[in-house]
């Protein structure tokens, strides 16, 4: 029953559930074979004997060895964790895009389309699930919809239909059927057990008609450290007004749009249960198609599933910069690469302050204004209104002003290209391009050497640590030799030296 064995060493997780040391939360699952159930390392159940546990990487592997999940733990909720993070790309974008929902759904795509998409050969996708995950595409794309489903059945009043409707079940009876088959009990039977579901702050939820706004709260779990203050201040710095808002020192929000689903969400940090508190509102319930794709969005954004202790250990084998590093730092993601690419343009050659000036002239200017439930919010401009805004509000270049034009008109015609090929508009370099992956898909390992910060921050460091007084041809080979020693953290590195 028990196949596949843990990538940590067994007395690793041993003392981590013993322990219930939240920072290997999602790193591992524990698998009881006394009661067939899996649990996380941070259950708050009796601790098994060693002799009748089993370790697995993943939640889907348990699941598999014919588990079900713990319902006082709840493994749905559990932080994501990708291993091979940085080595095994194909199969994380794989998994990425399973998880949002492209497997699933009206709009679903085939195994083959997902397999043409990422560059490969179905075979080999299959390949790489069966070996790394020891389960099939089609079956691990199904666990997913069943935990998007059962973490929505414990936390949120939406009614069981809305559920099977936003987990990418194309119909009540098959989400059922599929529910009962593999987790033994029924989306009823589970919803009666379980505990009364989080509160939002405000009464706001419609169900009546697919027109009508919805909203509903969920809690996402994170492997401490955090280090929430910097990330809540680098926000603060660069927040447009009416699109992001950070109330208190402990929340950030904003408004968004994917797939043509609009809404915002508000996240809230409850640092001693290691979690966000998390409202999403969206314009119409018809929406809840896109929510898988939504919470996985919101995930990046703030980098939850990031692990920490993996970077940090990295990190701090750098020298000089070991003394200096932040634990718990993560990636203030943005909601799209569009996005993103337009804040790297405005931030050319100009200050912090300056940038965001631009930046929020641009979403005023341009963004469109939207009541979603009780919120007014300004969403980010789309790509076609940037391609023929006149942009004449913007104190910059007449050549910035016509690459952000280009911009938007490549994404318009060309929505689903590399970021590699944004290089051919004019005006937009390699600095754009890495930064738009850095911020706008979260990618782990872009060390922004070009940028002047960055480079100011190194050669210091390492004149400070009596290195001599690097030249720029010096500082060409100290960051080829960080990348090197840093990757596949790089990204984490880059704001490191931002947040010095």
């Amino acid at each position: 029953m028990f196949k596949h064995e843990c990538y940590l060493s067994k007395e690793a997780c041993r003392k981590a559930r013993l322990a219930r040391d939240p920072r290997f939360d999602g790193q591992f699952f524990i698998g009881v074979r006394t009661t067939k159930i899996y649990c996380r390392s941070v259950c708050p159940a009796v601790s098994p004997k060693e002799e009748n546990v089993c370790y697995f990487d993943s939640a889907v592997q348990a699941a598999n060895a014919g588990l079900r999940p713990c319902l006082r733990c709840r493994p749905d909720s559990a932080p994501l964790s990708y291993a091979w993070k940085g080595t095994q790309t194909t199969l994380e974008r794989a998994k990425g895009l399973i998880d949002n929902g492209a497997l699933c759904g009206t709009e679903s795509m085939s195994i083959e389309s997902l397999s043409e998409r990422l560059g490969i050969s179905s075979r080999y996708l299959r390949k790489l699930f069966s070996e790394k995950l020891g389960t099939s595409v089609k079956r691990y794309a199904q666990y997913r919809q069943l935990m998007l489903a059962k973490q929505l059945l414990h936390q949120t009043k939406l009614s069981i239909t809305q559920v099977a409707y936003a987990a990418g079940f194309s119909s009540i009876r098959r989400f059922n059927e599929v529910f009962k088959d593999e987790l033994k009990l029924t989306p009823s039977a589970l919803r009666k057990s379980r505990a009364k579901p989080i509160e939002l702050d405000s009464e706001r939820v419609q169900t009546s008609s697919q027109c009508l706004p919805v909203a509903l709260r969920v809690q996402f779990s994170f492997r401490p450290p955090l280090a929430w203050q910097q990330l809540h201040d680098f926000y603060h710095v660069r927040a447009v007004k009416e699109m992001e808002w950070l109330d208190g020192r402990q929340s950030y929000g904003r408004s968004f749009t994917l797939n043509g689903v609009s809404g915002y969400f508000d996240a809230k940090l409850d640092s001693g249960n290691n979690l966000f508190n998390v409202d999403i509102v969206l314009e119409k319930e018809s929406g809840l198609t896109e929510l898988s794709a939504i919470i996985g969005n919101i995930r990046r954004v703030l980098d939850l599933d990031a692990n920490v202790q993996q970077i940090d250990s990295a990190l701090t084998a750098l020298k000089p910069l070991s003394a200096l590093i932040i634990p718990g730092l993560r990636l203030p993601g943005v909601w799209s690469t569009f996005e993103a690419g337009c804040r790297a343009v405005l931030g050319q050659q100009v200050s912090i302050v300056q940038a965001s000036k631009l930046l929020n002239q641009l979403v005023l200017t341009y963004g469109e204004k939207r009541l979603i439930g009780e919120k007014l919010v300004t969403l980010f401009p789309s790509p076609e209104t940037i391609a023929t805004a006149e942009l004449t509000e913007l104190k910059m270049p007449g050549a910035r002003k016509r690459a952000l034009n280009a911009l938007g008109q490549f994404v318009c015609d060309n929505p689903n290209a590399e970021l590699e090929h944004w290089l051919s508009v004019k005006g937009i370099g390699p600095w754009t391009v890495a930064y738009a992956k850095m911020r706008g898909m979260s990618h782990p390992d872009i060390l922004l050497c070009g940028d002047l910060v960055v480079k100011k921050r190194v050669l210091g460091l390492y004149q400070a640590a009596g290195e001599g007084s690097p030249n720029s041809n010096d500082y060409g080979l100290i960051t080829q030799s960080l990348a090197k020693q840093v990757s596949p953290w790089g990204s984490y590195l880059t704001f490191q030296l931002w947040s010095l």
